[in-house]
Formats: C-alpha cells, sequence, structure tokens
C-alpha cells in the first residue's frame, strides 16, 4: 500500500521547497517536501478556517493544532497571540521536522510541536 501525508514516516523521495505566504497580514516562510499535505500552497481549507477565527472564540488554555502538517494554521495562530501557547501535533515526523523548522525560521516560540496519532499522545486537559 502506497503511504500518504498521514503516514508517520512517508517514503516519498524528499523535494525539499521554500516559499512565502500571508497569513494574518504577516508573511511566513515555509518549508516544504513531498509526502507532506499542500506543499506548495497553504490550502483553501487552512486560508478559510484562519480568516474565520477570532480570539473572543478561544476558550481559556492551551490551544492545540491536531494533524498541523508543516505549520500553517498552528504557526500563524501563535504569531497571532503570541500571548497563547499552541500546541501542534502530527503522525507525519517528516511534516513534524518541518513545522520545528518552520517555527524556528520565523521565530515562534510559544509553540510545542510533537508525535501524535490525533490524541493518542496529548495528555493535558486543559484544551
Amino acid at each position: 500500500m502506497a503511504d500518504h501525508y498521514y503516514t508517520k514516516d512517508p517514503s516519498a523521495k524528499h523535494a525539499e521547497k521554500s516559499w512565502t505566504f500571508s497569513l494574518y497580514g504577516h508573511d511566513f516562510n515555509f518549508n516544504t517536501d513531498s509526502g507532506v499535505f499542500s506543499k506548495n500552497t497553504v490550502d483553501f481549507g487552512s486560508r478559510t478556517l484562519l480568516d474565520a477565527l477570532e480570539e473572543a472564540e478561544f476558550p481559556a488554555g492551551k490551544i492545540i493544532d491536531v494533524g498541523c502538517g508543516y505549520g500553517p494554521i498552528g504557526l500563524a495562530i501563535a504569531y497571532h497571540y503570541p500571548k497563547r501557547q499552541v500546541d501542534m501535533v502530527d503522525v507525519n515526523e517528516r511534516a513534524l521536522d518541518l513545522a520545528r523548522k518552520n517555527a524556528a525560521e520565523n521565530q515562534i516560540k510559544n509553540v510545542n510541536i510533537y508525535s501524535s496519532d490525533v490524541y493518542m499522545d496529548v495528555v493535558e486537559t486543559q484544551y
């Protein structure tokens, strides 16, 4: 069976690329690769979700981005709401490595990025 972007360790041949995309009025530098979702641009669904968010909709506590991929949603939220902690999880190790790289490159520190198959390794109860 072929693997997908929701595979833990995609076997797709690496083809890393970098590009810039504006979210919340800020230009983010994103590094992507084969074997991750929407590697060429921030997908329409993610852009639509971010456009619809308002800080008042977030309850107190951490914010979690499940299936974070290379990080566009979680990193944009963390940048836009710097006083909030954002946990970003994904099953895809390649995507997680890219998310960490993108957080560092965009100087976003209020994130925790770790492996989890949906909520399997999410242990805090304050979401």
